[in-house]
């Protein structure tokens, strides 16, 4: 398959070259940290930022919204927008 960016480096602010479903749990964390969150069906998101120690609550997202964020955790409790996709 061709990669005409294969000599590029990855960097934080570049494309994801790894996203992945999210699935809201309590208390597991993400598989990785991600860059950012894409909500593909609106509502709230909980979840917990790199360096925090608090989570926090995005609310009244709209279908599309893209949350730019370090992110470790999306918690189940407070969550209500659907398709979840983490871009690490």
């Amino acid at each position: 398959m061709k990669d005409r960016f294969k000599n590029t480096a990855d960097v934080p602010f570049g494309p994801s070259t790894n996203p992945f479903s999210i699935t809201p749990h309590d208390s597991d964390p993400l598989p990785e940290i991600v860059n950012g969150i894409y909500v593909g069906g609106g509502g709230d998101v909980t979840l917990r930022g790199k360096d925090s120690d608090q989570d926090v609550t995005y609310r009244n997202l709209t279908d599309g919204a893209y949350i730019n964020v370090r992110a470790t955790h999306v918690r189940d409790t407070g969550t209500s927008a659907t398709d979840l996709i983490g871009e690490a």
